[in-house]
């Protein structure tokens, strides 16, 4: 197992405990701290002598999950984020499940979504894994939930996480993983705990939208693609131009910003936007004052979370 770790000495504890107190115990656990000016080291000392520690300057998310995916040695890396659980019996249904199906090299799980330790959704809520065409699939949407098992032989041959993406970079790995052959799949259960803390929840959609972008652009210059995934993929591409106008428009209308009107009109002007969305933005071209009350109501109520997901706060 292997947890890249970030200002995360509040709570990298519990992922590390939740990852080494398995019924079926784990064939190592190795943390990288990727540059973190808590006391990240003070917050393992229990553990230490049971996991691998690497400590680093700050490179990123994907330089760090790389890092200790360099340094492990089992046969498939199982990755978790440093502020989320795995349930106690998550390693022993996940080895039971890849020792069955030796054709899967990835293997995702369903989890319970917390905010501020309360359940609030089930992963697979808004999130549909799929069985079949997956290399088209997954140009359309990232279908492989996070805290997944991947074989550490194939991800080593496509080179890891690319460390120069920043917030698709699961995205990014699973297409050139798919694309070069691998199959994955998934158990419906429950077997972890995403968890998010209503004072880190953010409203930054713009760039959340901006790194799927970068991924999908990336997928349309390097993967080998047929006539029909090419047509998918430009499909993608503008379903996500078009979100960004859209969360660029809605983030203009709430900051207040001077072109707040011209943004929203836009897309309230643009025949290739839904009716309600070109709807709710024409309030925003006419009463931006207007449309940004109603935006903040409903932003104190709910938030976006994982896989689209809106959650009550």
């Amino acid at each position: 197992m292997i947890i890249a770790a970030y200002q995360a000495a509040e709570f990298v504890g519990e992922a590390v405990a939740s990852a080494l107190g398995q019924t079926l115990p784990p064939h190592e656990v190795i943390v990288c701290d990727d540059g973190s000016t808590d006391d990240i080291e003070g917050a393992l000392a229990p553990y230490r002598d049971r996991i691998g520690f690497i400590r680093q300057e700050n490179r990123g998310e994907g330089a760090a999950k790389n890092a200790a995916a360099d340094a492990a040695s089992g046969e498939f890396l199982s990755i978790l984020d440093a502020d989320d659980l795995y349930l106690d019996h998550r390693n022993d249904v996940v080895g039971r499940v890849l020792a069955e199906r030796t054709d899967l090299d990835i293997l995702t799980t369903n989890c319970y979504i917390e905010v501020d330790g309360e359940v609030v959704a089930m992963g697979d809520q808004n999130w549909r894994f799929v069985a079949s065409e997956q290399r088209s699939t997954i140009l359309r949407e990232n279908f492989v939930f996070g805290n997944a098992a991947v074989r550490r032989s194939r991800f080593v041959e496509v080179g890891g996480f690319d460390e120069a993406i920043v917030g698709a970079t699961d995205w990014d790995l699973w297409m050139r993983l798919l694309f070069t052959g691998s199959s994955a799949g998934a158990v419906r259960a429950p077997l972890a705990r995403y968890r998010v803390r209503k004072e880190s929840l953010s409203n930054d959609r713009s760039r959340m939208v901006e790194a799927d972008l970068t991924a999908l652009r990336k997928a349309a210059s390097t993967l080998a693609l047929t006539p029909g995934e090419r047509a998918v993929l430009d499909d993608s591409l503008a379903a996500k131009r078009r979100a960004l106008h859209v969360e660029e428009a809605r983030e203009s209308v709430i900051q207040r910003a001077p072109d707040a009107r011209r943004r929203s009109l836009a897309v309230a002007r643009g025949s290739d936007h839904a009716l309600p969305t070109r709807a709710k933005a024409a309030i925003g071209a006419v009463a931006p004052g207007v449309a940004r009350r109603l935006l903040l109501v409903r932003d104190r109520r709910s938030w976006i979370g994982p896989a689209g997901i809106r959650v009550p706060r």
